[in-house]
């Protein structure tokens, strides 16, 4: 059993040693342990910080693309490296990497394929009471669009098995903390959570400048991935508020129209139509946008077993080297 411990790095160079020193060397359950860290463009030293502290791998992409990209291209890294597990830990040494012996245990008991470490926000002293109500309120809104029961939906302290790692697609070029737990829940990965304990963070966090671009770039993120896995919902809600709406002022209309009023409300009969022509169509739309939904899960369906299939040949020409070795 190999557990491969991903770290994504946007200029890290101080807190990636102290992050790196934390991290036990052996865990109950896995033969071997390797680190990987993926350099997201970085201008600092975090590369050569990395190769003397001992990194196992290390991926570095040309430009910084941001989170989300890099935390994809270490689930490929890994999986291509031949890992059975994936644990994500942030590079700000934010959590207590001896916690990522709880999240494997239940992948490696085969209770679940995905383990998110619940930071409990509400007990955490250095975090404002704004951002800890932002924080409750996103966790509550992808529970219930996901359907799962994952009370810190924004933590990066995560376990994948091979199997979730291979399902997962990350789109989005913002975050992978949403986008993820909404996946499990509609791919059906089994997922559990687990309390883990946290230091104070050593530098602010580089995802989002302030409170207002992260509200609207996460809600973005969740409607879009919302969208994309439920869209007849999506469209149908939208398109029946249009066609209620304009339902309600054709019966105004018609009301006036009985009393003999009519005549000076004709522009509402214009509106009423236009509006329930609308919502009609835009349900229509949504029809369609269901069927191409259907359509991504057999292409997510198809792209998994290309990736298994070509895990299982490197992995196979590996063994080939080995044994000839």
């Amino acid at each position: 059993m190999k557990l491969i411990i991903q770290i994504p790095c946007y200029n890290e160079q101080e807190s990636l040693p102290i992050t790196l020193k934390g991290i036990p060397r052996a865990f109950r359950g896995i033969d071997e342990c390797e680190l990987l860290v993926v350099d997201d463009g970085s201008t600092d030293r975090t590369v050569e910080v990395a190769s003397q502290e001992g990194v196992h791998h290390v991926v570095r992409l040309k430009n910084h693309k941001g989170l989300a990209e890099a935390f994809s291209r270490g689930l490929d890294a890994a999986l291509m490296r031949g890992a059975d597990l994936i644990v994500n830990i942030d590079a700000d040494n934010q959590y207590h990497a001896q916690d990522i012996q709880k999240l494997i245990d239940p992948i490696l008991a085969g209770e679940a394929d995905m383990v998110i470490g619940d930071r409990r926000i509400e007990k955490i002293a250095h975090y404002s009471f704004i951002k800890k109500v932002l924080q409750r309120m996103g966790s509550w809104i992808v529970r219930h669009i996901s359907g799962t029961q994952v009370p810190d939906a924004t933590s990066g302290f995560r376990a994948f098995s091979r199997e979730a790692a291979l399902r997962l697609n990350v789109i989005s070029q913002f975050t992978y903390t949403l986008e993820t737990v909404i996946q499990a829940g509609k791919k059906n990965i089994p997922i559990q959570h687990i309390e883990v304990a946290t230091h104070e963070s050593i530098r602010p966090s580089r995802l989002f400048s302030n409170i207002p671009s992260y509200l609207k770039r996460s809600m973005a993120t969740i409607t879009r991935i919302y969208a994309l896995y439920e869209p007849l919902k999506i469209f149908l809600y939208v398109g029946m508020s249009v066609f209620g709406a304009g339902l309600l002022i054709s019966i105004r209309f018609l009301v006036y129209f009985m009393l003999g009023k009519g005549a000076g409300h004709i522009q509402s009969l214009i509106l009423s139509a236009v509006l329930m022509i609308v919502g009609f169509q835009i349900g229509l739309i949504g029809l369609l946008a269901d069927i191409i939904s259907a359509n991504r899960r057999l292409t997510e369906e198809t792209l998994y077993r290309i990736k298994k299939m070509e895990l299982e040949r490197t992995s196979g020409i590996t063994e080939g080297k080995e044994k000839r070795e």
